[in-house]
């Protein structure tokens, strides 16, 4: 409901004519700070709180946007997943793919395209979180594996920006298969001495935190972002211990070695771009 309602006789009828101000969906509340931050402020501070420099949630073409140059392509458009088991949970697993698909206008829940950063040649993957949860399944691992492959042919770097609670769980083995498939890919690029960059963010979990978000050659996080394979409440729960204060976001991880760096938005690309430019040299 408009907060402002103002009655006047219309200039051509003379009958009450209401006039609104619509405020709804120009502000928002921050979820660390809870300070109320103008909207389109947020918009040019690439999401990131301008009081306390909270990171929100921010989609996978949007985080395209922020590292490549200008225009980029977008590859391996036309690979679905099926549904190998006939899964059903609350729902059906192909009806869940699909309302996802409308939802997102994502085939599934990674973008993989190549581009320039810097100047340079690159190839980037990008997870999508609204995607069932940024989960991994086989056209996830397909895609990382195909990036990969490109990435060794044009000796291009390749960057993976992790946002997922994990594997697929209606795609079963099939997607625990996708650990080992994009492990012994990176292992290919590794001996092929090309650049392999991997950017945590919140939140990266399950098998994605067990396979390739972290075997970077440099493991890059978002400030406060939540990393691990079980989450804090598991874990508590099966040691039967109180955790540490932090545990599990990227500065406590930094700290204890798990990390290389924890750098902020709008300072990726640039860090990127240094860091390339000394693997490449």
């Amino acid at each position: 409901m408009s907060w402002f309602t103002r009655k006047k006789p219309s200039v051509e009828t003379g009958t009450p004519q209401e006039r609104h101000v619509r405020t709804e969906g120009l502000w928002q509340k921050c979820d660390n700070c809870r300070q109320i931050v103008w909207r389109k402020t947020l918009e040019e501070n690439l999401q990131v709180c301008p009081k306390c420099s909270f990171h929100f949630k921010i989609d996978a073409r949007t985080r395209l946007k922020i590292l490549f140059d200008g225009e980029w392509e977008e590859l391996d458009t036309n690979l679905v997943s099926t549904d190998p088991l006939n899964f059903v949970d609350s729902k059906g697993y192909k009806d869940r793919l699909a309302a996802m698909q409308a939802s997102t206008s994502l085939p599934d829940a990674l973008v993989s395209a190549r581009g320039k950063l810097n100047g340079r040649p690159v190839n980037i993957c990008a997870l999508e979180l609204k995607f069932i949860g940024g989960s991994m399944g086989a056209v996830m691992g397909e895609k990382i594996t195909r990036a990969i492959e490109r990435s060794i042919e044009g000796r291009a770097p390749l960057i993976i920006i992790s946002a997922s609670g994990g594997a697929r769980m209606q795609e079963g083995a099939v997607s625990l298969m996708q650990l080992a498939k994009i492990s012994a890919a990176l292992m290919r690029l590794d001996e092929a001495k090309v650049p392999y960059i991997s950017v945590l963010t919140d939140p990266t979990t399950g098998g994605v935190t067990a396979s390739f978000a972290m075997l970077g050659d440099l493991n890059i996080a978002e400030p406060g972002a939540l990393i691990g394979f079980a989450g804090p409440r598991v874990i508590e729960q099966t040691i039967r211990q109180k955790l540490p204060q932090g545990f599990q976001r990227s500065e406590f991880l930094l700290e204890h070695g798990f990390l290389d760096a924890v750098v902020q938005r709008s300072e990726m690309k640039e860090y990127i771009a240094k860091s390339l430019n000394f693997f490449c040299n």
